[in-house]
């Protein structure tokens, strides 16, 4: 297939002002391309994710995306979602249902509402949940360079990228993490501390992806929503997330939740790069 120019947008999801939230490269045309093709893409952008738009294969989606990191590709990732969403809509995309997207991935469907300037996904449901065994615990701790008794709590809150949390007793515990991911090279991992009562946020995350040749992802919606499906259990549905600060970012994530139990992981999103990409 002979290369041509292809619609190009690098949008910035989750940031409390442009350049300081996760970036998403999102080509908007990436039919006639192959897996191979997209993988190199993917490599030379060396972004978390990259993306690329397609024709839908069901009624019921507007689009189908498909996300790829340096690594390989992901059945679903939150901030990818949200970015490209913004970039289908503002490339003159128009939902079959007024601001309600319906995304097609390859966990499945996944709905995106605007509300005002900001869009939100509806958190997917968790292909894994329960507590770590003891045994992933101890290997997260030592690459983490904490002790067992410093972990509060753990989860598998995997909707696709295979994520697993630890909660420690603060968000101080969780800015303080050094983590050697040369001991955890095929993990998906995070971590998650409470802010004190009154403060901005209610909690800091870290998001680690080695498995995905993503080290520290500044800002990601797919953890934030697993660990939102996780929280909401206990009777949390809505708050704050910070995360990025280790990577100067200033990221921001807001989890809501409707009547009907449906949680919404929103932020901001603009777009930082227009343009065109040959392939």
């Amino acid at each position: 297939m002979t290369a041509r120019p292809r619609d190009f947008v690098q949008v910035d999801v989750f940031g409390t002002a442009p350049y300081l939230g996760n970036p998403v490269a999102v080509v908007l045309d990436g039919t006639g391309l192959t897996d191979d093709q997209l993988q190199r893409v993917a490599r030379w952008t060396n972004l978390s994710e990259t993306t690329f738009v397609l024709p839908p294969t069901t009624p019921a989606a507007d689009y189908r995306l498909r996300i790829f990191t340096p690594g390989g590709e992901l059945p679903f990732a939150g901030h990818p979602t949200l970015g490209s969403a913004h970039g289908w809509l503002d490339a003159g995309g128009v939902p079959a249902r007024a601001d309600h997207v319906v995304q097609e991935c390859t966990i499945g469907l996944v709905e995106v509402r605007r509300t005002g300037d900001t869009l939100a996904f509806a958190a997917p449901s968790l292909l894994r949940t329960g507590a770590l065994d003891e045994e992933y615990v101890g290997e997260l701790v030592a690459a983490f360079g904490i002790t067992r008794g410093e972990v509060v709590d753990h989860q598998w809150v995997d909707n696709g990228p295979g994520w697993a949390v630890l909660r420690l007793a603060t968000a101080a515990d969780v800015l303080a993490l050094e983590p050697d991911l040369t001991r955890i090279p095929t993990a998906m991992a995070g971590a998650i501390g409470p802010y004190p009562s009154g403060s901005e946020y209610d909690f800091e995350v870290r998001t680690f992806a080695p498995a995905a040749g993503v080290p520290e992802d500044p800002v990601c919606g797919s953890m934030n929503a697993g660990i939102a499906r996780w929280l909401a259990t206990s009777g949390l549905a809505r708050y704050r997330v910070s995360q990025g600060q280790r990577l100067g970012r200033v990221g921001a994530v807001g989890i809501t939740a409707d009547d009907d139990g449906t949680i919404w992981v929103g932020g901001a999103t603009v777009t930082c790069v227009r343009g065109a990409i040959t392939l």
